[in-house]
C-alpha cells in the first residue's frame, strides 16, 4: 500500500532478481527503489540476489520471479532451447565484456594475440566469440591457445597464467587490475566483428507477461526514469547504491559506476535490427541451431 496526498493506494507487487550480486551495473535499480520511482508508478518491487549466475534466467522462465536481469546472448540461447522468456527492457545497452590484457604484455593490436594464451570465463559462448573476433582480425584457430580460467580473471592476468582474457568487464576487472597498480588495454567486441548487443536486459516469462503486462509496463517506465535520474544526479545515485549495499568495495564500484554511466540504456525501445543481427550471427557461428524471429525474444513495452 502507498499514500498519495492522503489517499491510500494499492501497489502491485513485482519480484526482481539481479543477474549476480549487487554491483554498479544495478545503481538505477536501487535509485528506482529508494527514490520512490517504483512506488510512484504503482509498484512494490522486491529485489532478490541469486545464489548462482545461472539462476535468474531459469527462475524467470519458471515464473517464480516476475523479472530478472540477464544477458542478451543468453536470452537468445535460452529461447532457442525452448525456454519461454523475453526481454522487456534494457539496463546496459552495449557489451561490457571485452578482451582485456596488461599493457606490459606488449599487446597493442589484435594481431599481437598470435601465439598467446587466451583465458575465457564462460565455456562455449566466449570461445565462439573469441574465434569470431580472431577470424575478423586475420588470426587462425591454431594461432592461439584458449584456456578455461573460470571467473579467476584478475588473478590469471596478474600471475601471467594467460596473456589476455575474453569475458573481462570493461567496468570491473579493468578497474580492479588498475587499482593494483597495473595498466590495462582492451579490445571491444563490437568493434571487432561481433554485432553490438545489449549487455544487460530485463527478462520475463511469456506467462508473466500475459498476466502482468500493465505492471511490467510500469516497471520499464520506472527503469527509464531511474536511469535518467541517475545520469542527472550521479553522486547522489551512487550514494543511494552504497547505502543499500554497505559491504561493497567502494573504490572499485565508484570507478565501475563512472565507466558504466554512459552505457546505461538511453531508450527502453529495443531495436529489432540489433536483435536480428545478433540472432543471425548466433546461427552463423553455431551458438544456436535455428533462426529465431526477433519478436520471439523481445517485447517493447514503451
Amino acid at each position: 500500500m502507498g499514500i498519495v496526498l492522503g489517499i491510500i493506494i494499492s501497489l502491485s507487487k513485482i519480484s526482481l532478481m539481479l543477474d549476480w550480486f549487487p554491483n554498479a551495473d544495478h545503481v538505477p535499480v536501487y535509485v528506482a527503489q529508494k527514490k520512490g520511482i517504483f512506488k510512484n508508478n504503482g509498484l512494490d518491487v522486491e529485489i532478490l540476489v541469486p545464489a548462482e549466475t545461472a539462476d535468474p534466467l531459469k527462475i524467470a522462465a519458471s515464473g517464480k520471479v516476475d523479472v530478472a536481469i540477464n544477458y542478451m546472448p543468453e536470452v537468445v540461447i535460452a529461447r532457442s532451447q525452448g525456454l519461454k522468456v523475453k526481454s522487456i527492457g534494457v539496463l546496459v545497452e552495449h557489451p561490457l565484456i571485452t578482451i582485456l590484457y596488461l599493457q606490459d604484455s606488449g599487446i597493442r593490436k589484435p594481431t599481437d594475440l598470435k601465439g598467446k594464451r587466451i583465458g575465457y570465463a564462460v565455456p562455449h559462448l566466449q570461445e565462439i566469440l573469441f574465434r569470431a573476433f580472431a577470424r575478423f582480425n586475420g588470426l587462425r584457430d591454431d594461432d592461439y591457445e584458449l584456456i578455461n580460467i573460470g571467473f579467476n580473471i584478475t588473478p590469471s592476468l596478474l600471475t601471467h597464467r594467460v596473456d589476455a582474457v575474453i569475458g573481462a568487464y570493461r567496468n570491473y576487472e579493468k578497474n580492479e587490475i588498475e587499482l593494483e597498480g597495473k595498466k590495462t588495454g582492451m579490445f571491444l567486441l563490437e568493434e571487432n566483428g561481433i554485432p553490438d548487443f545489449y549487455e544487460l536486459v530485463f527478462i520475463s516469462s511469456d506467462r508473466v507477461i500475459e498476466k502482468k503486462e500493465e505492471e511490467l509496463r510500469a516497471f520499464v517506465k520506472s527503469i527509464d526514469e531511474a536511469i535518467r535520474w541517475t545520469r542527472e544526479h550521479p553522486e547522489e545515485a551512487l550514494e543511494i547504491y552504497f547505502r543499500a549495499n554497505p559491504d561493497v568495495r567502494k573504490d572499485l564500484d565508484r570507478k565501475a559506476f563512472y565507466d558504466t554511466i554512459d552505457l546505461y540504456a538511453h531508450s527502453q525501445v529495443q531495436s529489432p535490427e540489433k536483435w536480428k543481427k545478433f540472432i543471425e550471427f548466433a546461427v552463423k557461428e553455431g551458438i544456436i541451431k535455428k533462426p529465431l524471429d526477433p519478436g520471439e525474444v523481445f517485447l517493447n513495452l514503451r
